[in-house]
């Protein structure tokens, strides 16, 4: 392992500093330096808190000096992505109109990091209110892909995967309400769970019911998020999908024990209409190839059905036009041309179309459900090529092996909305390179909360895989 504490994922600091090998104090000053320094290339913070990371630093390091009960996490730096409530730092939603905001609590899974000892070192940049699958916004620009400045970071949580790819801190939340975790963890060439709902709590959504959104652990290693989610997860009274969901011992049952004997992976490359670049299809050959050996029978899917993006945005630009209508007529001028245009799309859904969409989203899980009742997961690119370019538009076209299609979500990332429709668990992880040297990520899902199983295969694959060892050249 190496020596710079900022290259070390969080469950080995966690080792070093209970065994005081190294002071939390050590910790936090390299990876603010590191913040320091790449911020101004990366561009993949809002905020950052370093004189009050460095005061926790230092009252964590006298914590451990005096014997005291030490929390998972203890001394260990995270991130919070920007539209994550976070007590007496401001918390901006990627949006001009919020740039001095500064809520007076933390969101219940931000609470629960620093209750077992973490520390906040800055918050992440999103675009406006996450809305979109590149991370840029009025208030603070573009942000940088971690192995390309010519590339996007992916979105919404680019600036949350961006600093663990970079090596800045270990562990970053995310959310998720369409692939903004998976996007950019694939994009950056890190891992991006979007947990089973209601596995960690979502204490900010106001639709608790309906919800399609999460908050998400964005980490390098799978040991990682499972640590992470030790710490996130269990019942709160914010949110009633998580009222009686048991907490697994994610840390022991998410290691990378035995094989895959005995599991079916139902694979599909795309939906039909939704062409992949030669060098994703073949990683991910490669990748069901790495599945085998670790012993999985290997059964192909149909993609008839699942073009979902039309009943995903029925959905989800109404939530957003009924939370952002007054928003946007107070304030024209200071948000996005793109977030206005989405807005503008969600006021032509009717009521009954919103209904049926609600009605197409019931019947996806069932039919979800009905293929994980024949596999035990299901396997698929989570990205159709490698990161587009730094001044991706949205509306814009976007190019897959030379061939141009005028509608980036269903092209670019046409599987991951489905999960969170669904709610079934679903995790991004490094699987290998494109022709570009730039990350390419494999889409695993499992049945409905077997989150901590889904870790388990993720972690054989990540062990089988051998791409831990690989950092960009902007870590160095």
């Amino acid at each position: 392992m190496s020596g710079d504490p900022c290259l070390l994922p969080a469950t080995e600091l966690r080792a070093r500093i209970g065994a005081r090998e190294i002071s939390p104090v050590e910790v936090m000053a390299a990876v603010v330096a590191r913040a320091e320094r790449l911020q101004g290339e990366l561009n993949c913070f809002i905020t950052l808190c370093a004189d009050e990371a460095m005061a926790q630093a230092k009252a964590a390091e006298r914590q451990l000096m005096a014997g005291e009960p030490l929390g998972l996490l203890h001394g260990i730096p995270f991130t919070v992505k920007d539209i994550v409530s976070t007590r007496g730092v401001r918390t901006t939603f990627g949006a001009v109109p919020y740039q001095d905001n500064v809520p007076n609590h933390d969101a219940v899974a931000v609470a629960r990091l620093r209750a077992q000892g973490g520390i906040l070192i800055g918050k992440t940049t999103t675009p406006e209110f996450g809305s979109k699958c590149l991370t840029d916004s009025p208030l603070f620009g573009r942000t940088r892909n971690a192995w390309s400045a010519e590339r996007s970071s992916g979105g919404s949580s680019g600036g949350a995967a961006v600093a663990v790819a970079s090596g800045i801190a270990p562990l970053a939340v995310a959310t998720d309400g369409g692939g903004s975790t998976r996007i950019p963890a694939a994009c950056n060439g890190v891992v991006g769970i979007k947990q089973s709902n209601g596995v960690i709590p979502h204490s900010q959504v106001q639709d608790a019911f309906g919800n399609q959104t999460y908050v998400t652990p964005t980490t390098r290693t799978v040991a990682d998020t499972a640590l992470m989610m030790q710490a996130m997860a269990g019942e709160d009274p914010s949110d009633p999908w998580s009222i009686g969901v048991p907490v697994p011992d994610y840390l022991d049952r998410a290691a990378p024990r035995g094989d895959l004997r005995g599991k079916r992976v139902l694979f599909c490359l795309s939906p039909p209409g939704r062409p992949v670049t030669s060098d994703v299809a073949a990683d991910f050959k490669a990748s069901l190839d790495r599945l085998a050996v670790l012993g999985a029978e290997l059964e192909e899917f149909s993609g008839d059905g699942f073009d979902v993006e039309p009943i995903w945005r029925a959905i989800n630009h109404t939530v957003w036009r009924t939370r952002f209508e007054k928003l946007a007529a107070d304030h024209p001028d200071d948000l996005s041309a793109t977030f206005l245009k989405q807005l503008a799309l969600a006021a032509e859904v009717s009521g009954v179309e919103y209904q049926q969409a609600m009605f197409d989203r019931t019947a996806l899980f069932r039919r979800v459900q009905s293929l994980l009742a024949r596999g035990d997961l299901l396997a698929m690119p989570t990205l159709t090529r490698t990161a587009l370019p730094i001044d991706q538009d949205l509306f814009g076209t976007i190019e897959i092996d030379g061939q141009s299609f005028d509608s980036v979500r269903p092209h670019w990332f046409p599987w991951t909305m489905l999960f969170n429709m669904t709610g079934h668990p679903a995790v991004s992880i490094p699987s290998g390179f494109g022709r570009d040297g730039l990350p390419i990520g494999l889409h695993l899902v499992g049945r409905f909360r077997t989150d901590a199983e889904l870790l388990r295969v993720a972690a054989l694959f990540e062990q089988a895989s051998d791409l831990l060892g690989r950092w960009p050249a902007i870590a160095s």
